[in-house]
């Protein structure tokens, strides 16, 4: 299916996307506030620029969309640049990877949380991301 807008209208909407403060960073963030975790988002002196750092518990949080980080189940590649975009979801699957070893090396936990898993159980992620936090 061809795209339905131009490729000006197109490039201003992907444009507008925010790297931070998404609809579900910030549903998932007020639920970890609320079972007492606290935590600092966003910093950038922060390898991968993690979503949340919990520096007490030594763990760092990403949020991850299923289209930007290629989710199996629910990454749809757009129909137009095809070569693009699967290069640049391919190299953030990559940049994944390098984040995870990265953190795993010098003894901090990783967690990775789902777009998809956020919209469907958010309590259960939770409680998921707590007993991690509290292991």
């Amino acid at each position: 299916m061809a795209d339905i807008f131009s490729k000006k209208k197109r490039s201003e909407i992907m444009s507008k996307i925010k790297n931070k403060d998404s609809k579900i960073e910030i549903e998932f963030r007020k639920a970890l506030w609320k079972e007492g975790f606290r935590y600092r988002k966003n910093v950038n002196v922060y390898f991968g620029k993690p979503d949340l750092i919990l520096k007490k518990y030594k763990t760092v949080i990403f949020i991850d969309s299923c289209f930007w980080h290629g989710c199996k189940k629910h990454c749809k590649m757009p129909a137009t640049n095809k070569k693009f975009w699967g290069n640049k979801i391919e190299r953030n699957k990559e940049r994944d990877k390098e984040i995870k070893r990265y953190y795993k090396k010098i003894g901090w936990n990783i967690i990775r949380v789902w777009e998809h898993d956020i919209n469907k159980n958010l309590d259960k992620i939770i409680i998921k991301v707590s007993k991690i936090l509290n292991s």
